[in-house]
C-alpha cells in the first residue's frame, strides 16, 4: 500500500489540515488589528509589544511548549478557567493545538502585515479622512486593498509555518492518533519505528509543499517590487 493512503497517515494529514485552516483564519482575526496598531502607533509600548509578538522567532519550540502546558494544566490560570466554563483542560488536545499554533505562528502573520500596512503610508488615510470617511470605512476600504500582497503573504505563511510545526506540537498535543497526531508528529513516529519508507513518502510531501510556498512567496515579493512606483 502506498504510505500517503494508509488510513493513520490520512487522518494526520487531514487533522493538519484543518490544524492549519483554524489556526490561520484566528491569525489574521487578532493579528490584522495588531499589525495595524504596530504599524500606525507611535506609543512607547510598541517596542514591547512588538518583541513579545516575535518572541517565538527566537524562543526554542519546547520552552514555548512547556510554558502553554503549564499555563493549559489543572493549576495553570488557563486550565483552571477552561474546567471553571466545562470545557476541561485543552492540554493534549484539539483547541491546545490551535492555542499553541497561535503563539507560535504569530510573528509569522503579523510582520507581513505590518510591513504591508506601513508601505501605504499616512497620505491615503488622510484623504479619505477629508473625505468624511470613518478610521473603520478607511480601514476596509483603503488600507485593506493596498494591502492585500502582505495580507495574502501573511495567509499563505501562518498556514504554511503551522503545518510545518512539531517541537510545540509534540510538547502540547503528544502524538494521539486522530486527536493530536498531526504529519510532522507522524513522521517522528515512523522514524522511532524505524519505518523508513513511510517516513520518506510524508517528509517528500512537506519539502515539496514548504518549496511551492517558498516559491510563490518569491516570486509574489518580485512581481510586487516590479509594480511598486
Amino acid at each position: 500500500m502506498n504510505p500517503l493512503v494508509h488510513p493513520d497517515t490520512l487522518a494526520a494529514i487531514v487533522l493538519t489540515v484543518q490544524l492549519a485552516t483554524v489556526t490561520t483564519v484566528v491569525l489574521l482575526l487578532l493579528g490584522m488589528p495588531l499589525a495595524w496598531w504596530l504599524s500606525q502607533t507611535e506609543s512607547r509600548w510598541r517596542a514591547a509589544v512588538a518583541a513579545l509578538v516575535n518572541l517565538p522567532l527566537v524562543l526554542p519550540p519546547t520552552v514555548l511548549g512547556f510554558y502553554l502546558l503549564v499555563l493549559m494544566g489543572p493549576q495553570g490560570a488557563l486550565g483552571q478557567l477552561t474546567q471553571a466554563l466545562g470545557l476541561g483542560l485543552w492540554s493534549f488536545s484539539f483547541p491546545g493545538l490551535v492555542l499553541g499554533s497561535v503563539v507560535f505562528s504569530l510573528p509569522f502573520a503579523v510582520q507581513p502585515m505590518v510591513h504591508a500596512f506601513a508601505a501605504i503610508g499616512r497620505r491615503p488615510m488622510e484623504v479619505a479622512a477629508t473625505l468624511r470617511a470613518s478610521p473603520l470605512d478607511a480601514f476596509f476600504s483603503v488600507a485593506l486593498p493596498q494591502a492585500r500582497f502582505g495580507l495574502l503573504g501573511a495567509t499563505i505563511l501562518s498556514f504554511a509555518h503551522t503545518v510545518g510545526e512539531f517541537g510545540v506540537v509534540l510538547m502540547i498535543g503528544g502524538n494521539v492518533p486522530g486527536q493530536t497526531r498531526v504529519v510532522s508528529t507522524q513522521i517522528y513516529g515512523h522514524v522511532e519505528a524505524m519505518e523508513y519508507a513511510q517516513a520518506h513518502a510524508l517528509a517528500a510531501l512537506m519539502v515539496t509543499f514548504s518549496f511551492l510556498v517558498l516559491l510563490w512567496l518569491s516570486r509574489q515579493g518580485r512581481r510586487n517590487t516590479q509594480v511598486t512606483p
